[in-house]
């Protein structure tokens, strides 16, 4: 039997929607924040030892990493070939994206968001140095390194339907954390192709199901 670890408003929601596309039966570990840190309870590290979500275990095997847990359910769950592309014209379009959800595009709309979040909590007068601080830092380098990533991909899927061919395939359950984050948090009014997708993906009925499955998310979009 499949179990998903499921840590609220995190990546392990990318894995429920997945889940419920391939009509899997699995069970589901609720996992709740820390409503002060907002950091993952230390249940989760009985489970894995990085303590974070997604962790999938299935029968005495665990597994951590989106991609991994992607990549596993999609060879051992799809059984249709629902999400399959063709390895010899789409093989490293689909290898490019499925590394650069996490590889080029987390990492600098994590910084983004984490340094004006800490921004916000530092008082006056220390507020102002510490303010310029941060705008200088993410001007120099996470501001154009994020830019330019969501740049291409919103270049990219202007001209596609999607990110690889025609259909969902496990690059869609990859990427979608990311941008539906960025649409969540409003700084995606200059990316209308991006916002069209995740609106796309969100009104799925394999995505809703995992909503309510899932509880509260902060990063679904009204349909």
């Amino acid at each position: 039997m499949i179990t998903l670890h499921h840590l609220n408003n995190s990546r392990s929601q990318r894995i429920l929607w997945l889940l419920e596309e391939l009509s899997a039966e699995y069970d589901i570990e609720f996992h709740e924040r820390d409503k002060k840190t907002n950091l993952a309870p230390s249940s989760l590290k009985a489970v894995h030892p990085l303590g974070r979500a997604p962790v999938l275990t299935v029968g005495e095997h665990t597994l951590a990493e989106s991609a991994a847990i992607i990549e596993y359910l999609i060879s051992h769950y799809d059984q249709v070939g629902a999400f399959s592309y063709d390895v010899a014209s789409e093989g490293q379009d689909y290898l490019f994206w499925m590394h650069f959800a996490e590889g080029s595009l987390m990492p600098a709309l994590v910084a983004n968001m984490v340094l004006e979040k800490a921004k916000g909590k530092v008082v006056f007068p220390l507020n102002v140095f510490i303010g310029k601080f941060v705008d200088a830092v993410k001007a120099a380098y996470f501001g154009p390194n994020l830019k330019s990533s969501l740049d291409f991909v919103e270049q990219h899927l202007s001209a596609n339907h999607g990110f690889v061919g025609s259909g969902l395939t496990g690059v869609d359950f990859q990427m979608i954390f990311p941008l539906e984050a960025l649409v969540a948090s409003n700084r995606a009014e200059r990316y209308p192709a991006i916002t069209a997708y995740v609106k796309r993906m969100h009104q799925r009925e394999a995505y809703q199901r995992a909503l309510k499955k899932g509880g509260e998310y902060a990063y679904a979009t009204p349909i």
